[in-house]
């Protein structure tokens, strides 16, 4: 092995282990707009993939004009939950890349762990991640602060220099450089990959290879 190995793969959830993030915008953008907040779909793919419940909420009231109650989403979370039942799928090439894997790996996601654990449930992946689930609920900061990812690693028990950190939005890998972690950007859901490149991290469009990208034979 060289000095740069890769000993444990921190997966964001949403748009990297399950096809969710198009589906949230969607009803996102609907429900935005009935509190008054009107945005383009190119501004709900640059401005909430990959954000923090208490971002999106202080942009939605920006646009909106005023402010909202605490529980201001909750009469909407029905809408949610009918549309992954019925559309939620893995992202294509997601189980290869687990089976591939020979190092540890572990997921750590801006959202609660209710709805990490019903969309893994959803989507047939919780066994694969039981035990090793993290949520920016359990630190101060969410992405992209990069107290997530150092909060997973030290719980690993890996330093931040060995791990590698999978994500599709900007914020994650805002998340991942911040805390001196290699970033694998996906390319392939609602972010492009122009808004991912950067320090330490490589873009790729097509799941698939990721394994090759962490150097991992597979099995």
């Amino acid at each position: 092995m060289t000095d740069d190995r890769v000993e444990l793969v921190i997966f964001d959830c949403d748009g990297v282990l399950v096809d969710s993030e198009r589906i949230y915008c969607r009803v996102d953008r609907e429900v935005f707009a009935r509190v008054g907040a009107v945005f383009t779909e190119d501004e709900m793919a640059e401005l909430f993939v990959g954000s923090a419940h208490d971002a999106l909420t202080a942009l939605v009231e920006q646009r909106a004009g005023r402010s909202l109650p605490v529980d201001w989403h909750e009469p909407f979370r029905p809408l949610y939950e009918e549309a992954l039942d019925a559309e939620l799928t893995v992202v294509e090439g997601v189980t290869d890349v687990l089976d591939a894997l020979d190092v540890p790996f572990c997921l750590a996601s801006n959202g609660s762990h209710a709805s990490i654990r019903r969309n893994l449930t959803r989507t047939g992946l919780l066994d694969r991640f039981e035990g090793r689930i993290f949520s920016a609920r359990d630190v101060a900061r969410g992405k992209p602060a990069p107290d997530l990812f150092l909060h997973a690693a030290a719980t690993m028990g890996v330093p931040p220099e060995r791990c590698a950190v999978v994500e599709d939005s900007a914020y994650g890998v805002r998340a991942a450089r911040a805390a001196g972690m290699r970033a694998f950007g996906y390319s392939g859901g609602l972010t492009r990959a122009d808004r991912l490149a950067g320090e330490r991290t490589v873009v790729f469009e097509d799941m698939r290879r990721l394994p090759g990208l962490l150097g991992v034979t597979p099995a």
